[in-house]
């Protein structure tokens, strides 16, 4: 059942609501079993309706329901709510009503509904984990780190004025301080220090214009890294010996000035950074780190909601379901501590630790509750003690600083976490000295063996992180090896994302392995376009599928000037291990049968570039490519001077529109010279000029630019044809709901970033414009930030249309015109805001709807109830154009 026909169902409810079968009747607007419904009606033996009160229903882990005439439905929901028998059974859902609305309570999420019974339809989503669509839930961003990381990269900024930073020893000196500094803070707060040890004693031994205060912390960083303090003033000797390595360099301190010392005093006056995740280290790195090192090691430091899409699915859901699950059970909970005992969690690109930290901090939190649960339900005393260790947590870091950092704070994470314990439990181990903590190591994860690092006995393994994504025009050279050696074997792979590195590798890590899995963050490009036939057949090959997936969201950090982009999430498991397969998306997670490559809920068929259209819609091409140094492109300007100078020059002058042009209206004009009007156009000297342009251009430049001098005076490429053409844009919004096609004269050049099908037939304008090939073009095309690149091979020659017989064809070119009649109605507007998703008029969105119908139909006579059925459709038919090998 989809959301659509939910929908329907509780319209229909409330349009003829019958309180004494209200409840029946909605679990039935959720597909629930019409047996499990009727054993609710029954009463007595094999009810499943555990109330014995009229006007009431319970359904064990399902719903608590009660029917009243009250018109004090607040004061009823909330005794509801405190009643024995939710502890014992646990509804799902809390549910009153009255004669004229509904209380609910959502015991999962904690989430409330209030709303007319007469309106219900208009709320239906709340109960929507009764159909199997589970409202998607994200930790919200922890306040306390988005304000320490503002007055950090504050603190940073003013001592990067007085200190500028040229160098990679100064950058790295300049990361060591910070790392220094945010142990300091972490320790006045947390236990480990006396209570704002550090922040107290720079207020009162420093002078107030910040002169003195590099030398003081070089003294107190000196003496936290000795264990004998023989003739140290008090002053120093208040500090602890920390030990761990974290002091053992002596570094340069950045300078002060009055505002310098002053923001860091106020960082720790200001702050608890008791209240402060760990993985703070990774989003203040981001914040004060070199820009040029960030970009090239490709780096994308995480918040902490967005690491609970990874963790989560990948093990943490399951881990906590089980202890639900056997709560009460206390052989089945000691069994449940073991697992946590034996587990392995891996990042192979971890960075500063952001993954391990929070999956750590997690499962320390599951014990707790679990060591809880076990001291309710056993008669004999339990003294419980910790049973995960930081040695269970394996990384790999390029970069030096960040694997220390790492290192570092998961140390801090087992202190906070250890903190928690004690004030559950009453004990826990010393907090100083530091001892190393985690098999984290400084290594290229490409080239090493990851068996090596984390190497697979007993227990299951989770392999997550966030890797590297650098596309193929923006890779090093480094990064181009590396691919082709873990791709050595492999055909047409040169153009992966580096990101497929780490794919290929773990899919060999787990592969065989029931108890192992990974789960990465990536950019939705893995699973579009063409990466998707480089690297989804070689996993699926090795038995492994997706066991869940986001679909896209945007991936931001609590960092300064923090970077999103638009990213995905895929999990991947032995097909053998796979119980449920989840998909979510920003509002809601369904169960599915199964997830494409695509990450949608349909079978697994891969498309794979074809230089012939599969479909009988004629042929498409990129546009001319000049390749011209500009001297071929004219603004109206030039072109009038050149007529000017040479009015014979006017039939070398045509028209040229890109996808830019095309949507926003703006004029150019080109040169147009072909071999055979060559010597012609040569003998006008304006035109002559700008050939020998062009042939400069061409000498000076690239391989392929110097092959192509001797024709210098004509475009690179010159597909363009003399007749009528549609032109088509190869970059586009994803935010549009359609893609404007456009019909041009034979006198138009097509440049190369539009895409322009020759001497077509008119009906193919409304089947590129139609909602059935923009789905196709969503999944097919690449995607760079929320623009769509059209690809020729893999999205207009693999649109699987139907053959369509004449008459379709003309029912599909009355709509085009219908179109073009729209568009004429606005001439004030150019394409781009017309076609705007929030402005676009409502006549032309008439004409296009029209026309999908009629497209559709093309398709089979049942309209389409939403893009998912679009997409299953039109894989099934391009599954059968193109035979099985594709699926």
């Amino acid at each position: 059942m989809n959301i659509g026909q939910v929908e329907e169902k509780v319209k229909a409810l409330v349009a003829n609501v019958n309180h004494e079968s209200f409840i029946y009747d909605l679990l039935d607007c959720y597909d629930k079993p019409k047996a499990s419904i009727t054993r609710l009606k029954i009463v007595g033996k094999g009810s499943y309706n555990l109330s014995k009160n009229d006007g009431e229903v319970l359904w064990k882990k399902q719903v608590y329901f009660k029917s009243t005439n009250s018109d004090k439905l607040l004061s009823v929901i909330d005794e509801m709510k405190d009643a024995d028998v939710v502890e014992k059974h646990q509804p799902r859902f809390i549910i009153a009503i009255n004669q004229t609305h509904l209380l609910a309570i959502d015991t999962k999420t904690g989430d409330t509904l209030d709303v007319a019974l007469a309106e219900l339809n208009k709320k239906f989503d709340f109960f929507l984990p009764w159909a199997g669509l589970e409202k998607a839930q994200a930790q919200s961003e922890n306040p306390a780190d988005v304000k320490a990381a503002e007055k950090m990269a504050k603190l940073f900024d003013l001592l990067r004025d007085n200190n500028p930073a040229k160098t990679k020893q100064e950058i790295h000196a300049q990361n060591v301080f910070l790392s220094r500094i945010l142990f300091c803070y972490f320790a006045e707060d947390t236990g480990i220090f006396e209570s704002k040890l550090f922040t107290n004693h720079v207020a009162s031994h420093t002078a107030e214009d910040g002169s003195d205060l590099d030398d003081y912390l070089g003294k107190v960083f000196d003496v936290m890294n000795q264990e004998h303090r023989d003739g140290l003033p008090a002053y120093l000797t208040d500090f602890p010996y920390v030990n761990g390595g974290l002091f053992a360099d002596k570094l340069p301190i950045p300078k002060f000035n009055r505002k310098s010392r002053a923001m860091l005093i106020e960082c720790g006056s200001d702050l608890n950074w008791s209240e402060i995740n760990p993985d703070i280290f990774g989003s203040m790195i981001q914040a004060v780190v070199h820009p040029d090192q960030r970009g090239n090691m490709g780096m994308h430091y995480t918040s902490v909601p967005n690491i609970m899409k990874v963790i989560e699915p990948l093990f943490l859901n399951e881990l906590k379901e089980e202890f639900e699950k056997h709560a009460d059970n206390k052989n089945k909970l000691e069994l449940l501590l073991l697992r946590l005992e034996h587990l392995k969690i891996f990042d192979p690109a971890c960075g500063s630790g952001n993954f391990l930290i929070i999956a750590y901090k997690e499962l320390r939190q599951l014990e707790m509750e679990i060591f809880k649960r076990l001291q309710e339900i056993s008669k004999e005393g339990l003294i419980p003690l910790s049973r995960i260790r930081l040695s269970q947590f394996y990384g790999i870091e390029l970069d030096d600083f960040a694997h220390e950092v790492a290192i570092l704070s998961l140390w801090l994470a087992e202190h906070q976490m250890n903190m928690k314990f004690k004030a559950t439990f009453g004990h826990c181990n010393p907090a100083l000295p530091l001892k190393s903590s985690g098999n984290v190591v400084c290594a290229n994860a490409t080239s090493i063996d990851w068996n090596a690092v984390c190497p697979q006995k007993d227990g299951d393994v989770f392999i997550l992180g966030n890797p590297p994504y650098v596309g193929f025009q923006n890779q090093t050279d480094e990064q181009k090896e590396e691919i082709i050696n873990v791709f050595d074997r492999f055909e047409n792979f040169k153009r992966i994302d580096y990101i497929g590195c780490w794919f290929k590798k773990a899919a060999d890590y787990i592969a065989g392995k029931s108890d192992a899995s990974f789960a990465f963050v990536s950019t939705n490009s893995i699973c579009q376009g063409e990466q998707v036939c480089i690297i989804w057949p070689y996993i699926f090959s090795l038995g492994l599928e997706i066991s869940f997936a986001h679909q896209s969201f945007d991936w931001g950090n609590n960092a300064k000037n923090q970077a999103k982009v638009t990213c995905i999430i895929a999990g991947i498991k032995n097909a053998d291990s796979i119980k449920i397969k989840h998909l979510y998306n920003e509002i809601i997670s369904k169960q599915v049968k199964n997830i494409s490559p695509y990450l949608l809920d349909s079978d697994t068929v891969i498309v794979t570039p074809t230089n012939r259209a599969i479909s009988n819609i004629g042929k498409m091409s990129i546009g001319n490519v000049p390749l011209d140094g500009n001297n071929f492109i004219l603004s109206e300007e030039e072109k009038d001077e050149i007529i000017r100078r040479a009015p014979e020059a006017k039939k070398f002058i045509r028209k040229y529109m890109g996808a830019a042009d095309f949507m926003s209206g703006n004029a150019r004009y080109c040169l147009w010279v072909t071999d055979a009007t060559k010597a012609e156009a040569e003998a006008i000297p304006p035109i002559l000029e700008r050939i020998n342009k062009c042939r400069e251009f061409r000498q000076a430049g690239g391989v392929v630019a110097r092959q192509h001098v001797e024709v210098s005076h004509r475009f690179r490429t010159q597909p363009h044809q003399e007749t009528p053409s549609i032109i088509f844009p190869k970059t586009t919004s994803s935010r549009r709901v359609y893609v404007p096609a456009g019909f041009l004269d034979q006198n138009t050049i097509i440049s190369e970033k539009a895409l322009a099908a020759y001497d077509a037939q008119p009906y193919l304008f409304g089947v590129l414009s139609s909602k059935m090939h923009m789905v196709w073009l969503s999944v097919t095309s690449s995607r760079m930030r929320n623009d769509f690149q059209y690809s020729v091979q893999l999205t207009y020659n693999t649109f699987p249309f139907p053959n369509t017989t004449d008459t379709q064809k003309a029912a599909i070119t009355e709509c085009v015109f219908m179109i073009l009649a729209a568009r004429e109605n606005y001439p004030e507007r150019n394409l781009a805001q017309l076609y705007d998703p929030e402005k676009m008029p409502e006549d032309l969105l008439y004409a296009h709807e029209s026309m999908d119908r009629v497209v559709e139909s093309v398709y089979r006579a049942k309209p389409f109830a939403n893009d998912e059925e679009r997409l299953e459709c039109l894989f099934k038919l391009y599954e059968k154009m193109t035979g099985t090998q594709n699926a």
